[in-house]
């Protein structure tokens, strides 16, 4: 049993928001995963949209994946799941579902569990029969 953390989950830890202690108690637990699609975003949040620098991001994040967190890359039947996952759910206005977003849903099996701020994440998961770990939303 893996918990799936969303970027929005470290990008929380690496900005000190609210849901910084859920998450760090998440990593804490042992089988926390991410795939590689939400490992980008979390730099790209991080750096463009909040304007930490990668350097910082990395001094951050880096530690995590060597200690706690499995990055799992994403090969080409991951891939597939995912196109088929964002083909049947996603909505331009009402479920603007990322390619990263998708690929943590596909990345999920049973028993597994989502850890996300994102409503669209959280209502597909529980349409596919995933369990959820509803995170703070972010307060920027």
């Amino acid at each position: 049993m893996r918990t799936w953390l969303d970027a929005n989950a470290l990008v929380a830890v690496i900005l000190g928001e609210r849901g910084m202690k859920q998450v760090l108690g998440l990593i804490r637990e042992g089988n926390a995963a991410m795939v590689a699609a939400n490992i980008i975003e979390v730099y790209d949040v991080a750096s463009r949209r909040e304007g930490i620098s990668p350097v910082r991001v990395r001094a951050v994040v880096e530690p995590l994946f060597e200690a706690t967190i499995e990055p799992v890359p994403v090969d080409a039947d991951l891939a597939r799941e995912a196109a088929e996952i964002r083909i049947e759910h996603y909505h331009r206005k009402t479920r603007p579902l990322s390619l990263a977003d998708v690929t943590l849903l596909a990345a999920a099996r049973p028993r597994d569990k989502i850890a996300s701020s994102d409503a669209d994440v959280l209502a597909v998961a529980a349409e596919l029969g995933i369990e959820t770990i509803e995170l703070p939303r972010s307060s920027g």
